[in-house]
């Protein structure tokens, strides 16, 4: 049994499609935490180590940002705030003159257990930002990342198609290896 700690339904049932396909079971709570400013790495790791204490038992946390190339990686850790405030088309409108539209998702899943010290794992998913949204699947910027190999973006992906590679996929699965190989 792994504790996610999470205020995010759209993430706690991505992880759990993805849990599932090891057999191991996922407990949610909500248990909210100050995310430092820093990376996603330290955010995971603060998130990991205050939930780890209050609750007393192992849990994960997981970060996730959206990273533009064209925007020096912006929105990277401030991605909740900016999907609040300007949104897709804020993003879309930052990139209304801009060929070179790379983008890459990247997800950290911090890991802390009484008594240990905390643990991270990097999950990405290449794509671009697309030139307008399109699908009304999955959440947040979704509808705009667009993954070349697919042909089509987050938003027009169900969750098990997601699922098959996606950066929470990449992060979780490095996650659920190395836990595994604990036991």
């Amino acid at each position: 049994m792994i504790t996610f700690i999470t205020g995010n339904e759209h993430k706690v049932i991505e992880a759990e499609n993805i849990f599932k396909d090891y057999d191991i079971s996922l407990e949610h709570i909500d248990l909210g935490y100050t995310e430092p400013q820093g990376t996603l790495e330290e955010v995971a790791i603060s998130g990991a180590e205050y939930a780890c204490r209050e609750l007393g038992k192992p849990v994960i946390v997981e970060d996730a940002g959206l990273f533009i190339k064209a925007l020096n990686d912006f929105p990277g850790t401030y991605s909740h705030y900016v999907q609040d405030t300007i949104g897709n088309q804020g993003i879309l409108k930052l990139l209304a003159d801009t060929e070179d539209r790379y983008a890459e998702f990247r997800s950290v899943i911090g890991y802390c257990a009484p008594n240990s010290e905390p643990k991270t794992f990097l999950g990405k998913v290449k794509g671009e930002i697309a030139v307008e949204e399109k699908g009304d699947l999955g959440f947040a910027f979704d509808p705009i990342f667009y993954v070349p190999s697919e042909g089509k973006t987050f938003g027009e992906l169900t969750t098990d198609e997601k699922n098959q590679f996606s950066h929470r996929k990449n992060s979780l699965k490095k996650f659920i290896e190395w836990y595994s190989s604990q036991e």
